[in-house]
């Protein structure tokens, strides 16, 4: 894949000091689904803005589809999309014409059949006469995605899309975004349900502090930080773990019942085998195994929590 998006050393530095990001370079590829995570004040939405044109960078460059963001604007601005954090609406104006005026906004000449198309797909067509104000929050949000798209846009950024939506509406906004990236748009999303990155991303970027930590595929990303917990159940419960399994990393259960034991997948030797004839050299009679693999957020929590230098 050929990247559409090229951000090379980018950096914004407010006048009261803050630094906000410090030096990121990142391509992002065409057709992908990039997950930016951060803890909050972390840079992502200043990242976003300042590829969106809303913020003035003060240092590096940002090339949205060989388009310069700062003496192409145009050109760049035309392929993006952004559906904001904040929802900001024309409180009396009905839905369909919030779209229509978006659309015109890009210089797009009126296509209703698109419109329509649009609006179906985000299960507003039986809304489109309603005054924005009498729509409900996660309808107001669907509102904003429709006049990101209103111009057909290659890079969607989506900050925060889901925040106070319900579950239901939820998934039929990923299905949307699913339908896109298969469409070849290449879809940029912050979100603080990390069970949603994981389940949607092709990519995972961590910033913090201004800094991106990493940027990598899911899997490997999954692969290269991610551990897996092993819970042994017991036949019978121990009080006390014997001399033969102490100093293995082995934690007791308060009821006794089951030991954990936290390993990596990459290492050449788990020492799950070992342990495993240990208890049984031990006369610990086993009644099932199990393994569980570490969590988006348990990594990420692990990252942004690490002291920078």
């Amino acid at each position: 894949m050929r990247p559409i998006i090229d951000i090379d050393h980018l950096s914004k530095r407010y006048d009261s000091g803050t630094v906000a990001l410090n030096d990121v370079s990142l391509q992002i590829n065409e057709g992908e689904i990039l997950a930016l995570l951060g803890p909050n004040g972390a840079g992502k939405t200043t990242m976003i803005s300042i590829i969106c044109g809303l913020v003035v960078p003060t240092g590096g460059t940002v090339r949205v589809g060989g388009h310069d963001i700062r003496t192409d604007w145009r050109g760049a601005r035309k392929l993006i999309g952004l559906v904001p954090q904040e929802i900001l609406l024309e409180p009396f104006e009905k839905v369909i014409d919030c779209v229509r005026f978006t659309r015109g906004l890009y210089g797009e000449p009126p296509d209703e059949a698109y419109v329509e198309q649009l609006l179906r797909s985000l299960a507003l067509w039986d809304k489109r006469d309603a005054r924005t104000r009498e729509l409900s929050g996660g309808m107001k949000r669907r509102v904003l995605i429709a006049k990101a798209l209103s111009h057909r846009p290659k890079v969607l950024f989506l900050d925060e899309p889901t925040a106070g939506v319900d579950v239901a509406l939820r998934r039929e906004m990923w299905a949307v975004v699913r339908d896109l990236r298969a469409q070849g748009v290449t879809i940029i999303l912050t979100t603080h349900y990390l069970e949603e990155a994981e389940d949607m991303a092709d990519r995972i970027g961590v910033i913090n502090r201004g800094q991106l930590l990493l940027c990598q595929p899911k899997a490997e990303l999954m692969g290269e930080f991610g551990k897996k917990h092993l819970t042994i159940l017991l036949d019978q419960p121990l009080i006390a773990l014997p001399p033969i399994l102490k100093g293995r990393g082995l934690t007791l259960s308060p009821s006794g019942n089951a030991l954990g034991y936290d390993y990596d997948t990459r290492a050449e030797r788990t020492g799950i085998a070992r342990l495993l004839a240990d208890l049984a050299e031990a006369g610990i009679a086993v009644r099932d195994v199990s393994t569980k693999q570490s969590s988006l957020e348990e990594i990420f929590i692990s990252l942004v929590e690490e002291p920078q230098a």
